[in-house]
């Protein structure tokens, strides 16, 4: 929640390429659904679905790490937010490589 908020405070109202390259990267990783419904390819469609799914998605890798965490009688936070970060660092990477792939396939840059 606190990148997604970042990142929209960046793009408001932005003029420097700076703010917009680190606003969108921050609300792709905040919501990682944005990139399915076409966040850097599609202008003036609302993108609520996108932000509900990114939603859903990180609650149940919260469940999904939470789980993983209370394998061993003696769960910690610290073991949750090592699995959580795990997992989550895999999306983000996901995130990343897809902005990549997309900016090789298309030929020009989109940001």
């Amino acid at each position: 929640m606190t990148a997604g908020s970042l990142g929209l405070l960046l793009l408001r109202d932005n003029t420097q390429t700076w703010r917009g390259a680190g606003g969108f990267l921050l609300a792709v990783l905040a919501a990682p659904g944005l990139l399915v419904a076409g966040a850097p390819l599609t202008s003036g469609s609302s993108y609520t679905l996108a932000v509900l799914g990114s939603a859903v998605l990180w609650i149940g890798l919260g469940a999904i790490a939470a789980r993983m965490a209370t394998r061993t009688p003696v769960a910690t936070w610290r073991d949750f937010w090592h699995e959580y970060m795990w997992l989550a660092g895999g999306i983000w990477v996901g995130v990343v490589v897809a902005l990549v792939a997309t900016n090789l396939i298309l030929g020009r840059a989109f940001l």
